[in-house]
């Protein structure tokens, strides 16, 4: 892993801002600026699961992403998008908005933290998935031991 590429500026860990250039159903190609595009993979794109990227990307919006990986030999550039805040634009150029974070023309909002509530949440259905799972392979393993004595 090397910190720039041979051809231009992207340089591991740094953010840049990139269009999208295409989408694929693995992740989505991103120009950065003096270098050659670089892949945001799916599992790169946002904190939780997404099922289709193009349900999150469109080609031409604007993202914010970090260098995860620049590979001088193969030219590949590993891209990520989670934990970067984003510029979105949320009301166009014509619409004015309260908010101390407007600029102009977008907001920059901060990817979802997960919230002691919601990992309790979770650790209470995770807790009740368990007692369903191991009820059921009880049931499983009784009735095996029944055909085996058969």
């Amino acid at each position: 892993m090397s910190e720039t590429s041979e051809s231009g500026g992207a340089v591991v860990g740094q953010i840049y801002s990139g269009k999208v250039l295409k989408i694929k159903p693995f992740g989505a190609i991103v120009s950065l600026p003096n270098s050659a595009p670089g892949l945001v993979h799916i599992s790169q794109i946002a904190n939780g699961f997404i099922a289709n990227v193009a349900d999150v990307l469109n080609i031409g919006d604007e993202v914010d992403v970090r260098v995860v990986e620049n590979d001088a030999a193969s030219g590949k550039i590993s891209l990520s998008m989670k934990d970067v805040p984003q510029r979105i634009d949320l009301f166009g150029n014509d619409d004015q908005a309260d908010g101390d974070d407007y600029d102009g023309d977008s907001y920059y909002y901060e990817p979802p933290v997960i919230t002691a509530a919601a990992a309790a949440s979770f650790e209470e259905k995770f807790k009740s998935w368990q007692k369903l799972s191991n009820e059921r392979i009880a049931g499983i393993n009784r009735r095996n031991k029944r055909n085996k004595r058969r």
